[in-house]
């Protein structure tokens, strides 16, 4: 059985990615893992303080270095395995039973590439403890790169959702999404704002129709919408505006060169939005 895997690291977004995970497992019948990774770079020292000091003086200090390091690498696990208990206990609180933890050393990419054949889905914080004044946490779009398994983003305040908006353009890679909405447990019995941006016309109304009968057939209530404008700040503000309180759409469809041209319609509404979202690849 694969599991949901809720990473967390002490931000803000601690109790939110816990929530989330709980709202998941409640919905799917999938356990859950608290994961934690500390990289080494959150405990190391960076800098060599030795200079051109006499020698005996600079092997003493390198010493005395290589110490700090040890016990700064030894705190930093034991917190690790504070966050991970209080995590377990919080959803223990939230009837959530049999949660396992895990604590990895190593970088947040490699770790989760390693453990996607038993993941269900990863849930993460849109900011990271070390990067709360950013708009996104530093690792979070190479994870969702990298990774083929849905990916929940989520940020302080979380809620189970009642209603989601999923951003469709009809593309092959929307389509596939359209599928895992309609066969998955996670979101039944949500109301769902079907929502395209373009210009009305024959065309876009065929295939809101085509998804919106999917989506009926998997017992989803589905309105449609055609929105104009820009597509990220139109389907932030619509969520906002109907009180949709989790966003789906496919993750990064095109290729790093095409982005780096053209933009990304996902990393402008993982910056953007102040919904979770669901991600899809």
């Amino acid at each position: 059985m694969k599991n949901i895997f809720a990473c967390i690291d002490g931000s803000l977004a601690m109790t939110a990615v816990c929530d989330a995970a709980a709202w998941a497992s409640i919905n799917t019948g999938l356990p859950i893992t608290l994961l934690h990774v500390l990289e080494k770079s959150e405990f190391e020292g960076h800098s060599d303080l030795s200079g051109n000091i006499g020698l005996g003086s600079r092997e003493l200090l390198l010493q005395e270095l290589a110490e700090l390091d040890h016990q700064r690498s030894r705190l930093a696990h034991e917190q690790g395995r504070i966050l991970l208990n209080s995590g377990k206990e919080y959803l223990a609180d939230l009837g959530m039973s049999g949660v396992e933890t895990l604590q990895r050393h190593g970088q947040l990419v490699e770790t989760t590439q390693e453990l996607s054949s038993g993941m269900r889905m990863l849930i993460m914080g849109k900011q990271g403890m070390t990067h709360a004044h950013e708009l996104i946490g530093s690792h979070l779009e190479n994870v969702i790169r990298s990774l083929t398994n849905p990916i929940m983003v989520v940020q302080p305040g979380f809620q189970a959702p009642s209603r989601f908006l999923f951003a469709y353009d009809a593309s092959p890679t929307a389509k596939k999404v359209l599928e895992l909405i309609a066969s998955s447990p996670l979101l039944k019995g949500l109301e769902c704002e079907l929502v395209m941006v373009g210009e009305p016309g024959d065309e876009h109304t065929r295939q809101q129709a085509e998804a919106k009968q999917v989506l009926k057939s998997a017992g989803i209530k589905v309105t449609t919408r055609l929105l104009q404008g820009d597509v990220v700040p139109v389907i932030c503000q619509h969520a906002t505006e109907v009180g949709c309180d989790l966003i789906v759409m496919g993750a990064y469809g095109h290729s790093r060169i095409r982005q780096f041209i053209v933009g990304s319609t996902t990393t402008g509404i993982l910056k953007t939005s102040h919904t979770s979202l669901l991600l899809l690849r």
